[in-house]
């Protein structure tokens, strides 16, 4: 198969907010990797306060964020007219949160993040958005 960079495709942009750093730079590493520009952010307020918003494919953010809740931050994007596809990295929900993501259409992957989980998921989620546009 053609590398991405041969075919001349912009990377898709992926969002993460994790106000841990070393998942953060992790998941950033992890992605840019796979030829995706990552950009990334420490908290709800930080993503809020961007522009960039508009230009993303894919944001993977964290539920327990300090401050809003990764779905708390979904909403006030969709809010915003975001509309790009969302991923929920958390350990353990609880039926409820799944319920609330599955309302807010808002994909989960569970921590810890094993092999390429979430890699997977991003692919499909992105996919999926590009067969609807």
């Amino acid at each position: 198969m053609t590398p991405r960079a041969e075919l001349s495709v912009p990377p898709d942009t992926v969002i993460i907010v994790d106000d841990d750093p070393a998942v953060r730079n992790s998941l950033k590493f992890s992605l840019e990797i796979e030829g995706f520009k990552a950009r990334v952010y420490a908290s709800a307020e930080e993503l809020l306060s961007t522009e960039e918003l508009a230009q993303c494919s894919c944001l993977v953010i964290d539920q327990r964020l300090s401050g809003m809740s990764g779905l708390d931050l979904v909403a006030a994007l969709r809010g915003r007219h975001v509309a790009a596809p969302a991923i929920l990295i958390t350990s353990h929900p609880s039926m409820a949160l799944r319920q609330w993501a599955a309302k807010s259409e808002v994909q989960i992957v569970e921590k810890p993040l094993l092999g390429n989980t979430l890699i997977d998921k991003i692919h499909e989620v992105i996919g999926n958005c590009r067969k609807h546009t």
